[in-house]
């Protein structure tokens, strides 16, 4: 799978190719199409190779030199398309921590088929109160965003409800490393897997465990990701969020999820993996 980063140039490389057809369509050199919007022509050469992402006026001073003002208005919603895909965490929750909750809320009540593989922490929509507030304080501290945790919690816990309704279906991996991660403390840890092998038992809930120690020919562990439908997915980096929408981009983390998928296990040695990680919290 194409890491984030390079998925993000791709896109800047697509639009950057159409700006480059759009110019030689119009009969004009990268040099002349310089001379006329008044910049150095090296700008032509960045913006053609997606090194350099366009603004909104580049794009309309180049198409209107073109004589393809026509073209301006979709090429400017696909340059923020891009630019939006990429969220810096500290950008999303400026506004608090409430707010980059509440946010996802039309996208989770659209949703039918919910696909999580998790390698960090147990995925929101399992999570209980006390587990959700130790991951959101800690997001609290390393980010340096607003303190309204017992806000973002209530909201958090309020949207697991969508998990008894039967209009949903979640699919749920989790890598077994994330079970013997201690977040808060040994209680809030103990806490948290006993609700998860409660939870894996309703009948919208399909967990898979990915064990210790399996040889990873297929099923590479990967960055945290969630798809929604087939409509897109949204991938948790350290440092921001990224949203994915292209289909052949959505494919292969569908292969992806696919793969882990099967070599997870589930029922009853998902529920002693699960006791296992509880026991060894003493």
């Amino acid at each position: 799978m194409a890491s984030p980063s390079s998925s993000i140039q791709e896109a800047r490389r697509a639009l950057g190719q159409r700006l480059r057809e759009i110019r030689k369509d119009s009969g004009l050199t990268g040099r002349e199409l310089a001379k006329r919007a008044g910049w150095h022509e090296s700008k032509t050469s960045r913006l053609e190779h997606g090194r350099t992402p366009p603004s909104d006026g580049d794009i309309r001073a180049w198409t209107l030199i073109c004589g393809a003002t026509d073209r301006a208005p979709d090429l400017i919603a696909t340059a923020r398309g891009i630019d939006g895909q990429y969220v810096e965490w500290r950008r999303m929750e400026q506004a608090g921590l409430k707010r980059a909750q509440e946010s996802v809320r039309p996208l989770f009540d659209r949703t039918r088929r919910f696909r999580t593989y998790q390698s960090w922490v147990i995925p929101g929509l399992l999570q209980t109160s006390a587990y959700t507030r130790a991951v959101l304080s800690t997001v609290s501290e390393l980010r340096d965003v607003p303190d309204d945790i017992d806000e973002a919690v209530a909201v958090r816990m309020d949207r697991q409800r969508i998990l008894h309704s039967g209009n949903h279906r979640f699919a749920m991996l989790i890598e077994e490393w994330v079970l013997r991660t201690v977040i808060g403390d040994a209680e809030t840890t103990a806490g948290q897997l006993g609700h998860l092998i409660a939870v894996a038992s309703l009948p919208s809930v399909s967990l898979g465990i990915i064990p210790l120690g399996l040889p990873r020919g297929v099923g590479w562990p990967v960055e945290s990701f969630t798809m929604y439908d087939e409509a897109q997915v949204n991938v948790e980096l350290v440092s921001a969020h990224l949203t994915v929408t292209q289909p052949r981009e959505i494919e292969e983390y569908a292969r992806a999820f696919t793969e882990l998928a099967a070599i997870a296990v589930y029922g009853a040695p998902a529920r002693s993996l699960i006791t296992a990680a509880i026991n060894a919290l003493g």
